[in-house]
């Protein structure tokens, strides 16, 4: 795995935060999911269609009182919502996230807020495979001049300055090979538009595909999450110096968009037009990534709600790099 020597530098200056937050996290873990571990662990199916404007309001609720003595957690709210009406997000308001909001505040317990809501424990545990590390602690900085901050950690996949566009394409039909579903987003672009880790963690997969082309998948820390980013630029697909099994951490560029793949052939543009293949698996139990049982969701919502927070990049060589590095506090020691 490849050492990141300025991430091994603020180690010292964080780590005394870390083990507080550590302490804190496990705490506030094992309340806030005393009722989602009720039910069956493995998920046979979930479904992701939370609006952007519902992701939106329920950051700034859980950052507006993450300091207090009953924070209103991000996925708690998405998943309160959610069963409140029975998976129709048609009906969101935010005056019903509001009320929630005051609700908990008051100091009413997530328990007697969900006990006649019989699909809380099922959003529960979708939203917390989905978004369950999206807000927290994190720093922010380079060199040895890091912030600590708490808010979104998660990043777009498409470097700030970098003009994309996008539509609701999941599960329309593909042929090449044979007939299936898309289990993705795409993500109309420019080639060479740099490509970046929408959250930290480990590099699995790394090469050739003839359906993806150039592609990178990365599981994230907590084994929950599997991205895929597909159809990289022909010729220089990859960062420089990328590995399987090596850390990358949120925002930081891994590729570039481009056009390749549907060919048994590697390094030949079998695309139509350029874009970036973005796609989110959900990961319930420990059995091999690659089953029966694969379970990608929805992330066209998910892209307009990272939109604000695109990492700024800088050119050094052929290669682009994030100019500050996004540190998830929760996952520090990783990252070496």
């Amino acid at each position: 795995m490849k050492i990141h020597p300025h991430k091994k530098n603020i180690k010292a200056i964080l780590f005394a935060a870390l083990i507080g937050l550590t302490i804190l996290f496990t705490a506030s873990t094992i309340q806030k999911n005393s009722v989602a571990h009720a039910a069956n662990s493995t998920i046979k199916w979930a479904n992701f269609d939370v609006p952007t404007s519902a992701m939106q309001d329920a950051l700034k609720a859980d950052i507006n009182t993450h300091t207090s003595a009953n924070p209103v957690h991000f996925v708690d709210s998405l998943a309160y919502l959610a069963a409140k009406y029975s998976g129709n997000w048609k009906q969101y308001k935010n005056a019903d996230l509001s009320a929630f909001t005051q609700k908990r505040k008051n100091g009413e317990s997530i328990e007697n807020l969900t006990q006649n809501l019989k699909g809380y424990i099922y959003y529960n545990q979708v939203y917390t495979a989905a978004l369950g590390n999206a807000v927290g602690e994190y720093a922010t900085g380079a060199g040895n001049q890091y912030t600590e901050n708490y808010g979104l950690k998660l990043s777009c996949p498409i470097a700030a300055g970098y003009g994309y566009s996008h539509y609701d394409d999941f599960g329309n039909s593909r042929s090449f090979g044979f007939a299936r579903r898309h289990l993705g987003n795409d993500i109309m672009g420019t080639v060479g538009t740099p490509v970046c880790a929408v959250e930290g963690g480990y590099i699995e997969e790394l090469g050739w595909n003839k359906y993806g082309g150039w592609r990178i998948g990365i599981r994230s820390f907590d084994k929950k999450r599997y991205y895929y980013y597909a159809h990289l630029r022909k010729g220089h697909p990859f960062q420089t110096g990328l590995v399987k099994n090596e850390a990358v951490g949120s925002g930081e560029v891994i590729g570039y968009l481009g056009m390749t793949g549907y060919s048994d052939k590697e390094d030949i543009n079998g695309m139509q037009k350029p874009h970036l293949h973005f796609g989110m698996q959900l990961i319930f139990d420990d059995a091999p990534r690659e089953s029966n049982n694969e379970l990608w969701i929805d992330v066209y919502h998910i892209v307009d709600f990272l939109a604000q927070n695109r990492s700024q990049v800088s050119k050094n060589g052929k290669d682009y790099h994030s100019v500050k590095d996004l540190l998830d506090m929760r996952y520090l020691l990783y990252y070496d």
